[in-house]
């Protein structure tokens, strides 16, 4: 921008309003004249406030010449003031002073206080604010004078990223409140003590994770005041595997202390055979690992918009964890070569690569291999709150062509052709494991998914893998995003052998089915031992189950060719749920409906199994399985009745009673293969809410809430919730325990505040039954109407 010339007349002539800016004074002749003796104060005054609005057009009082004045930037008047000695007036002071100003700020930082301890954030090292969202903190604000809540205001404001927009979630205004309420920012004043008000601030379980810079804003009746931004008062925001509605919720507290606690691990290597272990520090809560973490995902230069996703977080450290495309932690290495760095098999924890790491500003780490990619990734995950742990596999397949199959070719002399062979099995490779649920897959594939930053193969472009449904890969459902089909041929392809034919052609002469994918195996929780779940990964070796899961998986392939197709299709399959659906407390009753159109006798093999699941998506638990065998005649439906007892999901269900039925199975004539979930719930029974007599504006009415327990066992510490705009604000009623089976109603008063049709709302809450909640219609009549 050009300079901008100025011309500069005696101030005094502009006029007594300093608290407008003016770009420029046109060009007056005044008349020089001495001013009055009693004029000098006032004008001294006004003088002191023009220099203070546009201090590079309006010059100290004795420079009475006009000159020309040239602007190349914005002047600071504090810088003004530094230079000519003068001090601030007392009017400037006065004005200060009527504002409502932040002193300081108190972001409760003790290790032994309850931010940390309650956020399980008291591990970090450092003198960081480090919390979860989801979840309240506490805070002081020590303001100029005390605070008025009828005529101040204040909110705070948090800013993250380089561009931080109120728009995408990186510029959050919190507001103050009167009480707060889950899942959105805000705050609320808890305590007053003079000056100093002691607030409880809440954040959504969305919220975008990383570093925000925080400020307080102020207003009152004399002008808003906004505090000056201090980096002692940044706040770090993690994850949160403690809060229910963050999509990363685990809720076993021993799996919480050692897939997001613990900070030092065990890494399997070797063989099937003779499988070799080593001891990994994690180091997640040491000084300056968050600060690396952080920078992790900084260098990754994607929007700090979606930095609250981790399907989109974890997808980001999986390509920064390695160099190829963005200079990321670690080069790899498996030349035999490390001259120019450090051995892979040297490093026995992540702390030093990330701190190497962070220290150089970003210069990638030589060197790593799998295991070394597998810790690192598992310390920043945890660092940054989403549960992890590192899986060694063992006899692990790489597939390059996503055939499914490992492929092995030969020539005519049955001897490899090695530029052919591409495709190999490591001895053993080492990935990652994160938990969460995964609301962009169908539901029953939320829970542990596989990432892996080891660059083997790219993935929309970038070399990375996951995060991989355990859930998908199981079950052969390899089109699900990310990389299931990857990560399927890992521990689940077959080994096919290929042999070259005279005329250029290759022909299948042999396979093999369970040399892929033993041992698969993590650190147990609570202990040094090694876990074995490789049942998480594919149904037991050679059962019908996993080769129904090989042959789907294969069939979006590029080698589809290699297992026979069903010479027929015929029979399909279907779940049907009569009416509104089973109930909480009795046993649950569907249908199965395996329908044959062909001509001829078909024989089905019926593979259910029956999991628990979160409303996520999330499994928990399988509760029933199930084969059978099943003959249907031509042209024939037949329907099987499928049974849960009450006895057999009682003790096993979460909040939402959600369930999944995934059915497989083969048609022994065709081998045709079918398969469907249904997801269902248990119904609750409604709370009964029935008004008595009139309603009407400032007059009490009454209500009875009946309800009876659909379970045979008792309902303990059962509280009642009620609330309705314009009847009643939100209140608890506590009932105590109520008997198995039994039926209870109590009667409640209120008094009804707006007139017009309202509605309300009844819920129950106890540790054995959740999900029960009611609803009334109630006319409030006006006082007016009513008399008349």
């Amino acid at each position: 921008m050009p300079p901008v010339i100025h011309s500069v007349r005696d101030s005094s002539a502009v006029g007594r309003f300093p608290t407008v800016t003016l770009p420029f004074v046109e060009d007056v002749e005044v008349e020089k004249e001495e001013p009055a003796e009693n004029d000098v104060n006032k004008k001294s005054a006004c003088l002191r406030w023009l220099r203070k609005a546009c201090p590079c057009c309006y010059k100290r009082a004795d420079d009475d010449d006009a000159t020309e004045t040239v602007v190349t930037g914005v002047d600071d008047p504090d810088k003004e003031n530094e230079g000519n000695g003068e001090k601030p007036t007392t009017e400037e002071g006065n004005l200060n002073e009527l504002l409502l100003n932040v002193r300081s700020i108190d972001l409760m930082k003790s290790k032994t206080g309850a931010n940390l301890l309650e956020h399980h954030t008291n591990l970090y090292q450092s003198d960081k604010f480090v919390i979860r969202r989801g979840q309240t903190f506490q805070m002081w604000i020590t303001l100029s004078r005390p605070f008025d809540p009828n005529t101040d205001k204040l909110h705070l404001e948090l800013k993250t990223g380089p561009l931080p927009a109120v728009s995408n979630g990186t510029h959050i205004i919190v507001p103050l409140v009167e009480d707060l309420e889950d899942g959105r920012w805000e705050a609320a004043v808890v305590q007053r003590d003079d000056k100093r008000l002691k607030l409880s601030v809440n954040s959504p379980p969305t919220a975008v994770v990383g570093r925000y810079q925080l400020t307080v804003e102020t207003s009152c009746a004399n002008g808003p005041a906004t505090s000056k931004h201090d980096p002692a008062n940044d706040i770090y925001m993690l994850f949160n595997p403690w809060c229910e509605d963050d999509s990363v919720f685990l809720d076993s507290e021993e799996e919480r202390q050692e897939y997001v606690l613990n900070d030092v691990g065990r890494i399997y290597y070797g063989t099937d055979l003779q499988i070799g272990e080593r001891t990994w520090n994690y180091g997640q809560f040491n000084n300056g690992i968050l600060a690396a973490c952080l920078f992790v995902l900084d260098r990754s230069r994607t929007p700090n918009s979606g930095w609250g996703d981790p399907v989109n977080v974890t997808r980001i450290i999986s390509a920064m964890v390695n160099s190829p495309d963005d200079l990321g932690v670690l080069e790899g290495n498996w030349s035999g070569d490390y001259s120019q760095g450090t051995s892979p098999t040297v490093w026995s924890g992540s702390v030093e690569i990330l701190k190497q790491y962070y220290e150089s500003r970003g210069t990638p780490v030589k060197y790593g291999q799998c295991w070394v990619f597998a810790g690192v990734f598992t310390t920043v995950l945890r660092c940054l709150g989403i549960p992890a742990r590192t899986v060694t596999n063992f006899s692990s397949a790489h597939d390059t062509d996503v055939s499914l199959t490992t492929d092995i070719y030969l020539d005519e002399e049955m001897e490899p052709i090695e530029h052919l062979n591409a495709d190999s099995i490591w001895n053993f490779h080492v990935w990652t494991d994160c938990w969460m649920s995964r609301p962009d897959l169908p539901p029953g594939n939320g829970g542990w998914q596989t990432v892996d930053a080891t660059p083997q193969e790219t993935s929309q472009g970038v070399f990375r893998c996951g995060p991989a449904s355990l859930s998908a890969i199981r079950n052969g459902q390899v089109y699900l995003k990310h990389d299931c089909a990857f990560v399927f041929a890992e521990v689940n392809s077959d080994k096919i052998y290929w042999q070259k034919k005279k005329d250029g052609t290759f022909s299948q002469i042999y396979s093999e089915k369970n040399t892929v994918g033993r041992s698969i195996s993590t650190k147990a929780v609570g202990s040094d031992e090694r876990q074995d779940i490789t049942h998480l990964y594919k149904h037991p070796e050679g059962s019908e189950e996993e080769r129904i899961a090989v042959e789907t998986a294969c069939s979006y392939g590029s080698k589809a060719a290699a297992y026979s197709s069903p010479t027929a299709e015929d029979v399909s399959l279907e779940v049907v749920m009569e009416g509104d659906g089973p109930r909480m407390g009795e046993n649950a009753e569907l249908t199965i409906r395996l329908r044959n159109v062909s001509s001829e006798l078909r024989t089905v093999t019926l593979h259910s199994q029956l999991a628990v699941m979160y409303y996520t998506g999330v499994h928990k638990d399988t509760v029933k399985k199930d084969t059978v065998d099943e003959e249907i005649l031509p042209n024939e439906v037949n329907e099987l009745a499928w049974e849960l007892n009450y006895d057999t999901y009682k003790n096993q269900l979460v909040d939402q009673a959600a369930l999944m039925l995934t059915l497989s199975a083969r048609v022994r004539e065709t081998q045709q293969v079918l398969a469907t979930q249904f997801g269902f719930r248990l119904r609750t029974p409604d709370l009964v809410i029935k008004p008595v007599g009139k309603a009407v504006v400032g007059q009490k009415m009454k209500v009875e809430i009946s309800f009876t327990n659909p379970l045979p066992v008792v309902l303990k510490a059962v509280i009642f919730h009620l609330e309705g705009t314009g009847l009643l604000h939100g209140k608890k009623i506590p009932y105590a325990d109520i008997g198995g089976h039994a039926s209870v109603s109590f009667t409640e008063h209120f008094v009804p505040t707006l007139p017009g049709p309202r509605k309300l709302l009844a819920s129950l809450d106890c540790q054995q039954l959740t999900q029960v909640h009611g609803v009334s219609d109630i006319n409030v009549e006006d006082k007016s109407s009513a008399t008349s």
